[in-house]
């Protein structure tokens, strides 16, 4: 799963969020640095050519990925971590960052309170979600294809999980159950370059969750070609490009 992940889909959804993201990091010009959720070291990597004179720890929960982005970018320091229970000690980082990651934490509010735990009293927490299904346009007819390839019962992972934490108010209320105060909630978009859609239909196929239940079926190779050829229908023959949007919130911690 991590090396299609990196290979299909880093470059063409995370790397242009990823220089974004890194720039606003870069900003507070931060001395210690805790990434949650790495991957495989998109904004890792970014953040170390932004901030070069800070110290750059890369966490994630799937020890596959943490394998992969500490092969990928040796820089950092690579940690196997929960968000949830970080084994990092109180007020280590002046800034921690998130790419995409928060939308997979089971308990978000227990997370950002992890997240106000390690931070500096004057440190900041910057990360990103993505819009609604609509506002992305490969996620979009990624799913659609999807729906139409199994009429019997697509998975929703997309529109549930990676979609499915959109509400700014929702977000600035986990942030203060946390004891974290949002400062900032900026909207983005951004355009995708892929060189090809069934290149970004076969990295959700095998390297998100979707992978899973696609497997487990008899007519998976079908499915698949199926799912490709669907979303070629939509977004186009060779090279595409196709809008994205996100939500890059900052906050800091609360008195």
């Amino acid at each position: 799963m991590p090396d299609a992940y990196e290979r299909h889909l880093v470059p063409v959804l995370f790397r242009p969020f990823a220089a974004d993201l890194a720039a606003r990091a870069a900003a507070s010009r931060p001395r210690t640095v805790l990434e949650l959720a790495a991957g495989t070291g998109a904004l890792t990597s970014a953040l170390l050519a932004a901030v070069p004179t800070a110290t750059v720890v890369a966490s994630d929960l799937n020890e596959a990925m943490v394998a992969a982005g500490s092969e990928r970018e040796p820089r950092a320091r690579w940690r196997q971590a929960d968000a949830q229970a970080l084994p990092f000690t109180d007020g280590g980082f002046d800034l921690v960052v998130c790419q995409f990651g928060v939308m997979f934490f089971p308990d978000r509010p227990a997370a950002f309170r992890e997240v106000r735990r390690v931070l500096t009293p004057r440190g900041r927490f910057v990360f990103s979600s993505w819009g609604p299904l609509a506002s992305h346009g490969f996620d979009a007819a990624f799913q659609s294809a999807l729906e139409e390839a199994m009429p019997d019962g697509a998975p929703t992972f997309l529109r549930d999980v990676p979609h499915g934490y959109t509400d700014k108010a929702v977000v600035a209320a986990d942030l203060a159950a946390a004891g974290l105060t949002l400062t900032t909630a900026e909207e983005i978009t951004l355009q995708g370059r892929a060189e090809s859609a069934a290149s970004v239909a076969l990295g959700f196929l095998t390297g998100t969750p979707v992978s899973a239940a696609v497997q487990a079926r008899d007519d998976a190779h079908a499915l698949r070609a199926a799912v490709m050829r669907g979303m070629t229908d939509r977004l186009g023959p060779g090279p595409v490009t196709a809008p994205m949007t996100a939500t890059v919130y900052t906050a800091h911690r609360g008195a």
